[in-house]
């Protein structure tokens, strides 16, 4: 059984924000979560009228660390990242390396999200995916009716 959280605080957030948010990020039994000691970067998502914005907080990569895809609904971003650094003396060698990947999926909802429009770009140690709403799926302003 998956419980799904609900945003009644706020009626007029998209549906899409409770869906997008369903499957991973409130199932606490899965490791899809940046906590303390943790690989896994954080994550803050936008909302605006036209699209939402998922913020990945990964400092000190380029942008051929990523890897972005999306596939039955599902946005997944892998990241891999080696670094190795060696120092050689007459007496000595001294190797250090280092590893880093994670990996992050959401869910998308197929009536909100185009998915043939989504863009990505890192900068600044943070790497801004773009997903533009559906016209159909953006919130419209009420319409006023005149009285005859």
């Amino acid at each position: 059984m998956t419980l799904i959280r609900k945003n009644s605080m706020l009626p007029g957030m998209s549906r899409f924000f409770d869906d997008f948010f369903t499957r991973d990020l409130f199932d606490w039994t899965n490791d899809n979560f940046a906590g303390e000691n943790s690989n896994l970067p954080s994550v803050n998502i936008i909302e605006n009228d036209d699209h939402f914005v998922v913020q990945v907080a990964a400092p000190g990569m380029s942008k051929d660390d990523f890897h972005i895809e999306v596939k039955d609904n599902v946005l997944t971003i892998k990241s891999e990242n080696k670094i190795e650094n060696e120092e050689k003396n007459e007496n000595f060698l001294r190797r250090e390396f280092s590893y880093t990947t994670f990996q992050r999926s959401f869910n998308l909802n197929k009536n909100v999200v185009d998915e043939d429009s989504i863009k990505a770009n890192y900068q600044d140690g943070i790497l801004n995916i773009t997903l533009a709403k559906k016209e159909e799926a953006k919130e419209k302003p009420a319409r006023v009716i005149k009285i005859a």
